[in-house]
């Protein structure tokens, strides 16, 4: 009975995660099957993303600082976006008003409702990490992955390479995390996997739906090649990297302000 009621606690906090995520790809589902008059449907969708990131800042779901995160990855996303459709690894073959060289803005709020996934568990999970690599290995790690992305057109693609270095580097690392009362641990590097796969499912509904099309789905939507999911492996990496420095760097200059405070009345 314990091992379901954590089973049950740990899905409900998942769930609300995945608020934003679960936004987008139910306004990606319904805004493919309801025909909405006088506005494109991804003109819309990016309304809808709009809306509910301010809901969310409003009802105290995400913080000010936790959205200033959200949008760096929805810079990195979009960039990546804007690349990737000019190379032709995908496309977004519906119209839109609100476009930049071919890739609606709404794109960039997919990165960014993986960011809002992980801002909501580190917080719902009280997510500790020990172990943590040296802070300019990972820095360096990260610009490297990200590097690859763009460079795999041109020169030899380093996915591999890249994620053996993910776990020699992380080989040490663990994440804690609380459901319930009861904390857990499992290896970082397990994490980026379980993400990564999660993400690819949605990838698959998201690509049924519209959200954008690969070449091989423009004439008819076929599973997304399993591939991906070392793709999308290194990005979880990039996103959780990103937010675990932000949030490490938060804490000392937290800790640093109250020792200060503390001086200051000692004296």
């Amino acid at each position: 009975m314990q091992f379901f009621r954590l089973l049950w606690a740990f899905t409900w906090k998942q769930a609300l995660c995945c608020i934003f995520p679960g936004i987008i790809f139910i306004s990606l589902a319904l805004t493919k099957l309801i025909d909405i008059p006088f506005i494109a449907r991804y003109d819309l969708l990016l309304i809808i993303c709009l809306v509910t990131q301010i809901l969310l800042i409003k009802f105290g779901l995400e913080t000010w600082d936790e959205l200033k995160v959200i949008m760096v990855f929805h810079i990195i996303g979009l960039g990546l976006e804007i690349y990737k459709v000019h190379m032709g690894s995908w496309s977004y073959p519906e119209p839109g008003f609100m476009k930049i060289l071919g890739v609606p803005l709404y794109s960039g709020f997919m990165y960014a409702s993986v960011a809002s996934y992980i801002c909501q568990a580190w917080k719902r999970f009280d997510l500790k990490m020990t172990n943590w690599p040296n802070i300019w290995l990972v820095s360096s790690l990260c610009i490297a992955i990200y590097a690859n992305f763009f460079t795999h057109h041109f020169i030899m693609d380093f996915r591999w390479i890249l994620i053996i270095l993910v776990l020699v580097l992380f080989r040490k690392t663990y994440v804690y995390f609380k459901v319930s009362s009861t904390q857990l641990k499992m290896p970082l590097s397990f994490s980026f996997l379980c993400i990564a796969f999660f993400i690819y499912l949605a990838e698959n509904i998201a690509s049924f739906y519209g959200a954008w099309a690969y070449p091989d789905q423009l004439i008819a939507w076929r599973p997304v090649h399993v591939s991906k999911i070392t793709s999308w492996y290194l990005l979880v990496i990039i996103s959780i990297i990103i937010v675990a420095q932000l949030k490490f760097v938060k804490q000392k200059l937290e800790q640093t302000s109250v020792n200060a405070k503390s001086e200051a009345t000692l004296k």
